[in-house]
């Protein structure tokens, strides 16, 4: 077997090989050395050229970045409308079947209840109820509380359309015992309660205004209302209308006798909704004259339409809610 043999081509001698071939591990850097080396002039093991040179690149690099995102944002952006959704109907996720809201709603700490209850006796067991609608009111109590409002507010009603770009002015005057001078009648124990639409951008209700053609299911005292509405006053049969009533036979009889303001539905001169500055969403306030006390009493409310389905589950066309009066 040969020698090893250096680069010049002469032998090692054997004392030697074992240094040649074995990589020496070099000394360790102190921690203070690595921070600041005086006799190299580096920090962090760079000199001050480095630096910079690093620096403009990652400066450079993160302009650069930001300007492509701030031109793809600048071109998204120009794809929309700010009050015109680009998905609508049955393009959207809202979908096209409206659901029916309530207040005075339960205090956030118990957000999954609907159970409103109350001593009519006692002012600061039902104040809770009625600062809940209070609160709820005030935009449409306090017309310039809302961007835009106040400047384009007409005088709608079933003759006189609004014009574009205009909203339909929502009177909480015309609603009967259910206002804030009257406690929203909490403190005789006979409560209102606020009904609204679930608003849905361009969604137009097909009425029922042939009091000839009603649907089945509908509640008999609403038949009967709608017939009466057709013989006295035809011109105000495009309206979205409502019902309540106990979901059981017992809740039936509990709920006693009810009354609606200013009318019993929603005035199609509302919609469709557009999303136009200062709009608010019509209301129909449920006065409950004499339920029963000391039981609960489950209330099923529902508005109708041609093209409103009920979905009890998926909380459709229709709400839910318990009320109990100590």
């Amino acid at each position: 077997m040969s020698k090893p043999k250096s680069p010049t081509g002469r032998p090692i001698p054997e004392a030697e090989q074992e240094a040649f071939f074995v990589r020496s591990k070099p000394d360790p850097i102190p921690f203070s050395k690595f921070l600041y080396n005086s006799n190299e002039g580096t920090v962090l093991g760079r000199t001050a050229m480095s630096w910079a040179k690093i620096g403009t690149f990652y400066m450079i690099f993160y302009c650069v970045l930001a300007a492509l995102v701030a031109v793809c944002m600048w071109v998204f952006f120009q794809t929309l409308d700010p009050r015109t959704p680009k998905w609508q109907l049955d393009q959207s996720l809202i979908g096209t079947n409206p659901g029916l809201g309530f207040r005075p709603l339960p205090s956030e700490d118990n957000v999954e209840s609907t159970l409103i209850w109350y001593k009519g006796t006692e002012e600061k067991n039902y104040k809770q109820w009625t600062d809940a609608l209070d609160d709820f009111l005030q935009d449409y109590r306090t017309p310039g509380q809302i961007s835009g409002r106040g400047q384009n507010i007409y005088n709608c009603d079933y003759t006189h359309l609004p014009p574009p770009r205009t909203v339909c002015d929502v009177d909480i005057k015309q609603y009967g015992p259910c206002t804030l001078e009257n406690h929203y009648n909490y403190h005789k124990s006979a409560p209102c309660i606020f009904l609204k639409l679930n608003k849905i951008y361009g969604w137009i209700p097909e009425f029922f205004n042939d009091s000839a053609n009603l649907p089945g299911n509908m509640p008999k005292d609403l038949q009967e209302y709608i017939k009466t509405v057709d013989d006295k006053e035809k011109h105000t049969m495009n309206t979205v209308w409502v019902s309540c009533e106990g979901e059981n036979p017992a809740d039936i009889e509990n709920v006693g006798p009810i009354k609606y303001y200013p009318r019993r539905g929603f005035p199609g001169y509302y919609y469709p909704y557009e999303n136009s500055e200062g709009y608010l969403s019509p209301l129909v306030a449920v006065h409950f004259e004499r339920p029963i006390r000391g039981i609960i009493i489950n209330i099923e409310c529902k508005a109708w339409a041609r093209n409103i389905k009920h979905d009890r589950h998926e909380r459709l066309g229709s709400v839910h809610f318990e009320l109990l009066i100590d």
